[in-house]
């Protein structure tokens, strides 16, 4: 409770790059901070093995804003290091975002190019947050994608997040967060269940039967404290054998084995061997439950082995082979010295962008995702006329409101929310979209200017 105590009052504010304080100061400087505009987060192409990708993010991103303010000592260090000059600081001091920000809610899948986050405000007010929401949204983004491949893979199966020893300490408790709008349902992390309300899981290793003089021993400890609907671990020596006193052991005790759980080896042949063991000894309720580097293509291969559950480490807070999302944050549109919105846009070669605020749809024939509709030129509110009379599903809603956060997008409620939107929002989405093979993004993604 300490740790958590004091990161609520962390401030948010210097987990940025220099530039962007660079950029603002030189911006207050010739006059410009103050002018309107408009910021996109996107990306402009997937790697061949994400076919769509998953939002997630948000309520992360709205905590830390709440606490994305300068102190005394940050404003210091700035001034002494002269990264930034007076009238900045003064800017600082009383730093506070009062623009818009809206969105996709998490859960939501995404394609190249959507808009998946808009900011709207000062050019100095939305060119501080870079940084920090490209952080978030790069790293959350690319942990819920995975866990949707593999919660696919798992064909209804639950997966369990078992990561936190595989990545940084911090970045372990909100990878079981993302992980959760993916489609897992428990952590490892107790950090991650006392913060976002995830179910936490978990009873031994290795080491817990390696302690004691016999495996049975250690079972007998292990159903002693935890009851005999706890999961044993049956591979510290012969799995067989273990199997065995493990049912015994649980019998003993008054009850049937929850499960057993399978570490190593082929645990495709393994889980079969198991089960038929576990069988012939009447417990056909005992379940199997394996762990041991799985990403979605290990998953895949179990399809058809007799496991009930899957714990997947290493490849879940890696991003299974795609560690961030390749988000950016672009400037899209900007107030000019008339004080009328303009759009702007990028030229470079593999790196221009679409000019103009976009609003985002998905178009739906029988309930099947057909394309990704931006569309730019509109207010919000003929944006969704426009998408009604095009068959489309308006896809961004409000996050802050001049200045204002909305907190209903955070909590254990919005986590649950957020899991059942994205089971809805995969569902919509063409058979193809599903295969965990390299191919082109789920559905194309169309922009019409108005």
């Amino acid at each position: 409770m300490v740790a958590m105590h004091q990161e609520k009052h962390l401030s948010t504010a210097l987990l940025t790059d220099m530039y962007e304080l660079t950029m603002v100061d030189s911006a207050l400087e010739h006059a410009m901070g103050s002018r309107q505009c408009v910021f996109e987060v996107f990306t402009r192409r997937f790697p061949p093995s994400r076919r769509f990708m998953v939002m997630a993010g948000v309520a992360r991103i709205l905590e830390g804003l709440q606490r994305f303010h300068f102190s005394e000592d940050q404003l210091r260090y700035l001034a002494d290091n002269r990264v930034v000059g007076a009238k900045t600081v003064r800017f600082l001091e009383n730093y506070h975002f009062s623009g818009d920000i809206f969105g996709y809610p998490e859960g939501e899948v995404f394609m190249v190019n959507s808009p998946i986050l808009t900011v709207r405000g000062s050019f100095a007010e939305a060119c501080l947050l870079e940084t920090y929401l490209l952080s978030v949204l790069n790293f959350d983004c690319a942990i819920a994608s995975a866990a949707s491949r593999m919660t696919i893979a798992a064909h209804g199966r639950p997966c369990l997040d078992m990561g936190a020893r595989r990545t940084h300490e911090r970045a372990a408790v909100s990878a079981a967060r993302a992980a959760q709008i993916g489609g897992f349902v428990g952590t490892s992390d107790l950090e991650a269940g006392i913060r976002y309300g995830v179910r936490a899981i978990g009873t031994a290793a290795h080491a817990f039967t390696l302690l004691f003089d016999s495996e049975q021993e250690a079972f007998e400890a292990q159903v002693n404290s935890m009851g005999p609907g706890t999961t044993l671990l049956v591979d510290t020596y012969d799995v067989e054998t273990a199997v065995k006193t493990a049912v015994e052991t649980a019998r003993a005790a008054g009850g049937e084995l929850g499960a057993v759980r399978l570490d190593s080896g082929d645990l495709v042949a393994g889980a079969f061997r198991v089960r038929q063991l576990l069988d012939e000894l009447g417990a056909t309720t005992t379940k199997i439950t394996v762990t041991n580097d799985l990403d979605e293509y290990a998953l895949a291969a179990l399809g058809a082995a007799p496991v009930d559950s899957y714990g997947v480490g290493t490849k879940l807070v890696t991003g299974s082979g795609v560690p961030t999302a390749a988000l950016v944050y672009k400037l899209v549109a900007r107030e000019d010295s008339s004080g009328v919105m303009q759009p702007v846009a990028k030229h470079s070669k593999d790196k221009s962008t679409h000019g103009g605020l976009k609003w985002a749809g998905r178009v739906l024939e029988s309930q099947t995702a057909q394309s990704e509709l931006l569309v730019t030129g509109l207010s919000r509110e003929k944006a969704r006329d426009y998408f009604a009379e095009h068959g489309a599903r308006a896809l961004q809603e409000s996050f802050v409101s001049c200045g204002d956060v909305d907190l209903s997008w955070t909590g254990a409620a919005a986590l649950e929310r957020a899991q059942q939107r994205h089971e809805d929002s995969r569902n919509e989405l063409p058979y193809q979209a599903w295969r965990l093979s390299e191919g082109e993004v789920a559905i194309p993604t169309k922009l019409v200017q108005l």
